[in-house]
């Protein structure tokens, strides 16, 4: 197939990008490499994607509205992955334009094209963050999302929403999958255990927040995109005993569908510290600090959903995600 790929300079959308060329299918990747972290290791994914022949890539960004319909009309993708974002829940609370354009203006655009080029299939990304204020754990689809507790959440809710009213208005498959903290090599540079290894490695404390006693379903790279790529196989269809009178949120009469997508198993901050420093035979010096605003003490997933529809079953533990990222990291910055 050729599928259009967004965000395929981020962490997830590359190795999503690599999978489905190793496969055989055909990728057209768009990504602006905006500075939001360095671009040299975003430049470095797509040269990794780039020395494939199956793979096409576009710079431009997804708010451009002429930019996203040019690449449907030269392109004509089959299915479409939107994974490009304005990532970084607290970033946001300085940033809600950009976030808003790229988040929310620019799925519209997607939406558009899937609309007018009849893309068989939209898979798009939302986010665990959906949850906001629920403490029912773990975390299911079929729990309500009504309070979220950052913008960056708001913007992934309102994907959700727009997604469904496109699927009932004009008949587009759309599948969102709420992403449970995703960690591993070519990993984001302002994520914690990117953060944690580069300070352990050079002698400096870690901001601790929660004293440690977070806990999330970490989930390794491998097991995200083996869930999305099953997930694309199987195009979203119609619940045909979805009843308005009981509405079931993750499903529809329209062909929606949403999953959550992660590790079934909840691991605290601080052991998934203690596993790090492991890997690299240093102790942290931690800095503990009081939870920070807009976050949660605890996100814990229910993928039953997934594993039943789509077959998925996450396989790597923090034990052997670790190490993988530790020797990528090593690798890539030669220290």
């Amino acid at each position: 197939m050729r599928i259009l790929v967004t965000g395929t300079a981020g962490f997830i959308g590359s190795h999503v990008a690599a999978k489905l060329l190793a496969r055989g299918d055909e990728v057209v990747g768009i990504d602006n490499l905006n500075d939001y972290y360095d671009v040299k290791l975003k430049q470095a994914r797509v040269a990794r994607l780039n020395a494939n022949a199956g793979y096409t890539h576009v710079h431009a960004d997804l708010a451009d509205r002429a930019a996203v319909e040019q690449v449907f009309a030269t392109h004509r993708p089959q299915r479409v992955v939107n994974l490009a974002a304005q990532a970084g829940v607290r970033y946001a609370a300085e940033n809600p334009h950009v976030y808003v354009a790229s988040n929310v203006t620019g799925f519209l655009h997607i939406l558009e094209g899937c609309r007018h080029f009849e893309v068989e299939h939209l898979v798009f990304a939302s986010t665990s963050s959906v949850y906001g204020a629920n403490t029912s754990m773990p975390f299911s689809e079929h729990q309500p999302t009504e309070h979220p507790i950052t913008l960056y959440a708001a913007t992934k809710k309102a994907n959700e929403s727009m997604a469904h009213s496109y699927a009932h208005l004009y008949g587009v498959a759309c599948t969102g999958l709420r992403f449970f903290t995703v960690y591993g090599p070519w990993g984001r540079p302002d994520m914690a255990l990117f953060l944690f290894t580069k300070a352990i490695l050079a002698g400096e404390p870690i901001k601790v927040f929660n004293h440690g006693h977070h806990k999330r379903s970490f989930t390794y790279i491998d097991d995200i995109v083996e869930g999305i790529v099953r997930t694309l196989d199987q195009p979203a269809a119609a619940n045909p005993v979805w009843n308005g009178a009981a509405p079931d949120s993750p499903t529809s009469l329209a062909p929606y569908r949403i999953f959550n997508i992660g590790s079934p198993t909840s691991v605290e901050l601080l052991r998934y510290i203690e596993v790090l420093e492991q890997c690299l035979g240093r102790k942290a010096t931690l800095e503990l600090l009081p939870m920070q605003a807009g976050d949660v003490p605890e996100s814990h997933a229910d993928c039953t959903d997934l594993a039943v529809e789509r077959g998925y079953e996450p396989r790597v533990t923090v034990e052997e995600g670790i190490p993988r990222f530790v020797e990528w990291y090593r690798e890539y910055y030669r220290c």
